[in-house]
């Protein structure tokens, strides 16, 4: 019933296509009504006694595909397209395939279809990446879906939660009379209340909003007193003769409403509504300044785009705008729900690279970043549509027919936070490309490691709850180490400045911060290897470096001992040297105990011993 919202104004399209005849006359005419089910029987008819052709096999296909009904499409689309057909048709061929999981199959509809519309949008990124599907399905999740208990046997799609009462669309009235397009009632406006354990109670009609049309999805103001939501235009009386068909066709338009008590009331039509178009699936956004919607107005790129207004503070309308090509394709995207940061927009689109159907897309509108396919388990084969995100909640909601029929869902988000490490010179604040940044976790293993891009970026996505550390590195820095507090994200950033390294390079040596050693140990500490760092990146920068190590003692201990222990210092020294990859014939080193004390003091403190403790480096040549 969603396709109500998303492509009524196309019912039309496919009949002009092939000549009719006389024989299609009576299944063309309920075709034409939208009266899919009884179309179908109609076409079936012909089917089986011997008058189908490819005309009769591509309105069959048509009819399952407007009822969703993907196995019955896909079978009549394969003998439609035993004929030669118009483009599109391939398309939604191969759209049915991918919702019965028929990959390798769809993806021969789609080389027939880009071969035939080259410039298609659709066709473009077909060809870009037609094996696009292991990456969405091995996308990391970000929420858990659950099918609601206040779903129903029929249509039930288009939630958003506003405080406690979750509001939605539904076919489930009995006492309405059944719509031809799927032999279900009318749409209406329900509303259920969230309990504290999350549970829902039974749904309830909306009364003050509903008519004896369709109605619904909603939207609600910050406040809780306006809603602005979709009905038929036969509201307003507002339609067009279809003579031939003896049929009135209206559209969808978009209402705003106020609330009075517990009533909601002084129902108008908005001014760019028209007979002409369709306008429904309104979002508005927290600050109430911007009202999200789609229609297949004039200016759109596709079949139904995503379209935005200015709701100025008299009361008066913008006018509406399309959201361009970052959003709309050739193809039909609607349901958009802006979210409480008013930069996040969540649609449905059949045009993009999906896993069948409709599938649920985000995007971040305050800059130039793509789309982003939500992937499992809020996206599946069959259609998935209508996200909105309650933030104070902690909750998010949609629709899908994965079970057979548009039913709600929770989407529970997965705990988890994208962390964002920018590498920069701490002295210029020069960005750094190519920085090697490892994330560890609390027992400080290294997890993953990767190099920062040209903006100085590497990003993580790590679990809440838990603390982290950052490594970061790169010739001609200081390495260093930024703690990642606990965090339930969503989102968390570590600037990572990184000292430039000063080493001072005189005729006679190089000249380090001093390397100290442990008492009665000749092992290179932490401290002592980011020293010896410094030289071995001076020894890669000159080739021709001849360096010879001094390693020294305190002068406790007898003179034997010292030497011996100083001469264990010195090769670990150069053995460290060397490990980095300089060639042995340009480090040398050699002990020398408690000869040449730095300092001379009796008796000695401990700061004054660590200082006898030391190496020095002399350059040879």
């Amino acid at each position: 019933m969603k396709n109500l919202y998303i492509a009524l104004s196309f019912g039309l399209i496919s009949t002009s296509l092939i000549a009719q005849n006389k024989d299609t006359k009576t299944a063309d005419k309920l075709f034409n009504r939208y009266e899919y089910v009884s179309a179908a029987k109609e076409y079936q008819k012909l089917v089986d006694n011997g008058k189908g052709d490819g005309y009769v096999y591509k309105q069959l296909a048509d009819t399952y595909y407007n009822m969703f009904n993907t196995s019955e499409a896909a079978t009549w689309y394969a003998k439609a397209t035993e004929t030669n057909q118009d483009a599109e048709t391939y398309f939604r061929y191969a759209q049915m395939l991918k919702a019965n999981g028929k990959y390798e199959e769809a993806n021969k509809q789609m080389a027939k279809f880009a071969a035939m519309s080259p410039n298609d949008n659709r066709a473009k990124a077909f060809k870009e990446n037609p094996n696009y599907v292991p990456k969405l399905v091995e996308k990391t999740a970000r929420f858990t879906a659950k099918s609601l208990e206040v779903s129903s046997d029929k249509s039930d799609f288009g939630p958003v939660l506003y405080d406690n009462e979750l509001y939605f669309t539904s076919a489930r009235n009995g006492a309405r009379r059944n719509y031809g397009w799927n032999e279900e009632p009318y749409l209406d406006v329900y509303k259920s209340t969230m309990g504290d354990s999350g549970t829902f109670s039974e749904a309830t009609t909306v009364t003050s909003l509903n008519s004896k049309f369709h109605d619904g999805p909603v939207t609600i103001s910050t406040d809780g007193n306006t809603m602005f939501f979709s009905s038929d235009s036969f509201r307003e009386k507002l339609f067009e003769k279809d003579k031939a068909n003896n049929l009135k066709l209206g559209k969808n338009n978009l209402y705003k409403a106020t609330k009075s008590g517990d009533a909601w009331g002084n129902i108008t039509s908005l001014p760019f509504n028209s007979k002409e178009y369709s306008t429904s699936n309104p979002s508005l956004s927290r600050d109430g300044k911007t009202l999200y919607f789609s229609s297949d107005m004039p200016g759109t790129l596709g079949g139904v785009d995503v379209w935005k207004v200015a709701v100025n503070s008299d009361g008066s309308y913008g006018k509406p705008e399309n959201l361009g090509s970052k959003v709309n394709t050739e193809g039909n995207e609607s349901f958009p729900f802006i979210n409480d940061d008013n930069k996040t927009l969540y649609f449905a689109s059949s045009g993009r690279q999906g896993l069948g159907g409709l599938d649920i897309y985000s995007i971040d509108l305050s800059n130039s970043s793509e789309a982003q396919n939500m992937g499992k388990p809020l996206n599946t084969e069959k259609d998935d549509f209508g996200f909105s995100f309650n933030k104070a909640k902690n909750i998010g909601f949609f629709a899908s027919n994965r079970n057979g029929n548009d039913d709600i869902f929770a989407a529970t988000p997965i705990c988890a936070v994208d962390l964002l490490t920018v590498v920069t010179n701490a002295k210029t604040g020069e960005i750094l490309a190519d920085a090697k940044v490892s994330i560890l976790d609390d027992k400080n293993n290294v997890i993953s490691s990767q190099q920062s891009n040209a903006k100085g970026e590497v990003s993580y996505k790590v679990e809440c709850d838990k603390a982290y550390t950052i490594q970061a590195e790169k010739i001609g820095f200081e390495s260093n180490s930024f703690s990642v507090a606990k965090s339930k994200g969503p989102e968390a950033k570590i600037d990572a400045k990184l000292q430039p390294i000063d080493v001072i390079v005189t005729p006679e040596a190089i000249v380090l911060n001093p390397i100290y050693f442990e008492l009665d140990k000749s092992n290179i500490t932490a401290q002592g290897a980011f020293e010896l760092d410094k030289l071995v990146q001076v020894m890669n920068n000159k080739k021709d470096l001849v360096i010879f190590a001094k390693s020294h003692t305190d002068k406790r201990g007898d003179d034997n001992y010292n030497m011996s222990l100083s001469e264990r210092r010195a090769k670990s020294t150069v053995q460290y040297i060397i490990s980095k990859g300089i060639d042995a014939s340009r480090i040398s080193g050699k002990g020398f105990g408690e000869t040449e004390l730095k300092v001379q003091c009796e008796p000695c403190t401990e700061a004054e011993h660590s200082q006898n403790r030391r190496s020095e480096f002399l350059i040879v040549k």
